[in-house]
């Protein structure tokens, strides 16, 4: 049986960003809170990373968000977009075969600044094989791993497609902020009592307001919304919900 912390887990990794985003979002620290009347530059210098809020769906299966497009772009467009600072890896918890990501700490979207996860395409046999050359495979949070990827492997590596973004903000985002800078979302799914999802499915993405934790705005590609971020997170609601009135 899955405890409340486990599929609350799952719904914050649907996307791939698996560990990585949840050793991210451990601390529970206070940050700046965002108004919702706080302004925004209209033009931003060439290069600069927009807003998190300003995303424009550029067709089902390309999503244009933080500067880079979800679907089409690949790691290295990403590399180039953020810096070569940009951390590129294999991300594995425990008893998992891992996933592609890459990091970027700290990340200014406009007056916004944050951390951005980045999830990427990789085959079983290119995780496998990214594993078994790593020059350095380290720790973590409690048992996830870190593999640093060899000079050629990181070639390939950054030849892949982006597939999704997971963005935490430093600042503290409340209902009405989003809802000023996303506009009204479709739906609203409360995953516990202190978090609650606004999902915007034709925009392809999903921000998730914590009051005692720390928040996450996930982008995926409009065309993938309802596979890994609807569905994955009503699902792990269903099993919190199932969880709970078991151990009554």
């Amino acid at each position: 049986m899955k405890t409340l912390p486990a599929v609350l887990t799952m719904v914050a990794v649907a996307i791939g960003a698996s560990a990585l985003v949840m050793g991210l979002m451990g601390s529970n620290k206070p940050g700046a809170h965002v108004a919702s009347g706080a302004a925004s530059s209209d033009a931003l210098p060439a290069g600069a990373t927009p807003a998190p809020w300003q995303v424009r769906v550029l067709a089902s299966d390309n999503l244009q968000a933080l500067g880079i497009q979800v679907g089409q772009s690949t790691l290295g467009d990403a590399m180039q977009q953020y810096g070569p600072d940009t951390q590129v890896a294999v991300i594995a918890a425990a008893n998992e075969a891992g996933h592609l990501e890459a990091y970027v700490d700290p990340l200014q979207a406009d007056f916004v600044v944050g951390k951005l996860v980045i999830s990427a395409e990789a085959t079983p046999a290119q995780i496998e094989g990214w594993r078994q050359r790593a020059v350095k495979a380290e720790f973590m949070e409690s048992t996830t791993r870190r593999f640093v990827l060899s000079t050629n492997d990181l070639v390939e590596a950054l030849k892949s497609r982006v597939t999704g973004l997971s963005f935490i903000p430093q600042a503290q985002l409340d209902v009405k902020a989003v809802v000023a800078r996303f506009g009204e979302p479709a739906e609203l799914v409360r995953s516990n009592l202190h978090a609650e999802h606004l999902l915007y499915p034709a925009r392809g993405i999903d921000v998730m307001v914590d009051q005692e934790g720390k928040e996450l705005i996930q982008y995926v590609t409009p065309a993938a919304f309802e596979s890994r971020l609807r569905r994955p997170l009503l699902q792990a609601v269903s099993a919190a919900a199932s969880a709970a009135s078991q151990t009554r």
